[in-house]
C-alpha cells in the first residue's frame, strides 16, 4: 500500500485504477462539501485492500440529489443506485462492499 492510501478523494479518481483486473464501481458521493470529504476519506481506508475498483464523483447539487432521492448527507450511490447512507464509520463501509463484492460475484456467475 502506498503513504496515500487514505486520503481525500479527488473528483474523478478511481480506487485501486492499476488493478485492472479488478471489477470497477461507479460511485457518486452526494452531499455537502464537508461530510462528503470526510466520507471519501473513510471510502479509501476502508476499501483500499479491496479486490475492486471505484470511479469516484462528488455531486453537490441539492437538486440533482432529490432528483436522484437521497435523503441523507452524505449519500454514497453505486452503478446509480443508493448504497450507503450517512457518515458511516469505517468498518460498516468495508462490510457493504465486501456483501456488494459477494453478490456481484454471485451475480456474474
Amino acid at each position: 500500500m502506498n503513504a496515500e492510501a487514505c486520503h481525500i478523494m479527488k473528483n474523478g479518481e478511481v480506487l485501486n485504477a492499476s488493478d485492472v483486473n479488478y471489477p470497477l464501481f461507479e460511485g457518486v458521493l452526494y452531499g455537502n462539501k464537508i461530510s462528503t470529504e470526510k466520507f471519501s476519506k473513510r471510502l479509501s481506508c476502508s476499501i483500499k485492500h479491496l479486490p475492486l475498483r471505484v470511479k469516484f464523483t462528488y455531486e453537490f447539487s441539492t437538486e440533482k440529489a432529490i432528483e436522484a432521492g437521497i435523503a441523507k448527507d452524505p449519500t454514497l450511490t453505486i452503478d446509480g443506485k443508493i448504497f450507503l447512507e450517512g457518515l458511516l464509520q469505517a468498518e460498516e463501509i468495508e462490510k457493504a462492499f465486501r456483501k456488494l463484492l459477494c453478490d456481484s460475484t454471485h451475480y456474474n456467475e
